[in-house]
């Protein structure tokens, strides 16, 4: 095991409708920086935000890659070419935003993506209460309802993804 000041340093970015949680780690116990800020109608300021955090450390520490799990609903499938970006949303201003395109073309790191659900889902999977379960399903209320399902270890993708969070609630 790496000592903690020798572990490589990854960036991470929750990517939620309200806020964005940026994060410089070598793991979940040796988490080095942390920025919250409020996730705008203006997706290149609120990247740009993300951007200088991560150029700021980098001159630091090299990173060896970028995690970001991002509100949606997003396409997570690296195939398409429209990985990476956020789809029809009711996010203001978010629509067909390319945010693993913006994020690799200014850090010139490796950019994994995927939904913020299945990202939380992938945390408990390896940190948290999913640890040892091979399938599961992860729900979260929060800005929206959402879910994400771990299937034989791995997040569900595809025709499996179940997008199962998106729903309109009629209101006055």
């Amino acid at each position: 095991m790496h000592h903690p000041q020798h572990r490589p340093l990854y960036g991470g970015i929750e990517a939620g409708g309200t806020k964005f949680v940026c994060a410089v780690a070598g793991g979940p116990d040796d988490i080095r920086a942390e920025i919250r800020f409020p996730t705008s109608a203006n997706p290149a300021e609120t990247l740009g935000q993300a951007i200088d955090f991560f150029r700021t450390h980098q001159q630091q520490t090299p990173l060896h890659g970028l995690g970001v799990s991002c509100f949606g609903p997003v396409d997570p499938d690296p195939a398409s070419a429209t990985f990476g970006h956020v789809l029809a949303t009711p996010k203001p201003g978010w629509t067909n935003t390319d945010v693993v395109g913006i994020l690799t073309e200014a850090l010139q790191l490796p950019v994994g993506f995927d939904t913020d659900v299945n990202g939380a889902a992938l945390g408990e999977a390896v940190w948290g209460a999913g640890r040892g379960l091979d399938t599961f399903v992860y729900l979260t209320v929060g800005t929206g309802v959402g879910g994400g399902a771990i299937i034989q270890g791995k997040p569900a993708h595809g025709l499996m993804h179940p997008e199962m969070g998106h729903m309109r609630v009629p209101h006055d």
